[in-house]
């Protein structure tokens, strides 16, 4: 299903182009896409559209986020490392960091990757009109030198 939402995120939503899902339901699996995924995909970027509707809390936090024991198990620590690096230089406030854990725990995978919440990072801003966050985050993303995780 990952594959999916990243190739329908490459291909249209990031173009700005937005068939209906009947049509794009389709051209997904003329591409070759399994038709379980793609309404796996569909049902989670429609959740992610729904959360992103939804009124922020973000502010000034000045507390911590402890991760429950099920997102320990299926974000990997890197991915948790890479969160915290884009709350620390303010690319992710908390509203934004729990969109990608929420969105990341849909995912039916065990684990979660570095690359995958990247991407998931890359689609909820992108999703929330946050441009300069989303090109920093893209250089983050594809840059040959990561950068330091703390």
């Amino acid at each position: 299903m990952f594959e999916v939402l990243v190739y329908m995120f490459e291909n249209y939503f990031e173009a700005d182009i937005r068939p209906d899902q009947s049509t794009l339901a389709k051209e997904l699996f003329a591409a070759g896409f399994d038709q379980q995924d793609i309404d796996g995909a569909f049902d989670w970027f429609d959740q992610l559209e729904a959360m992103t509707d939804q009124p922020s809390v973000a502010g000034h936090a000045t507390g911590f986020r402890v991760y429950t024991e099920p997102e320990t198990k299926k974000i990997s620590h890197e991915s948790l490392s890479f969160m915290m690096f884009l709350e620390q230089a303010n690319v992710l406030n908390p509203s934004q960091r729990e969109l990608v854990i929420d969105r990341a725990m849909a995912l039916p995978q065990s684990e979660i990757s570095l690359e995958e919440i990247r991407w998931i990072v890359l689609m909820a801003l992108w999703n929330q009109d946050k441009a300069s966050d989303y090109l920093f985050v893209e250089d983050a993303m594809f840059n040959e030198s990561r950068p330091t995780l703390h």
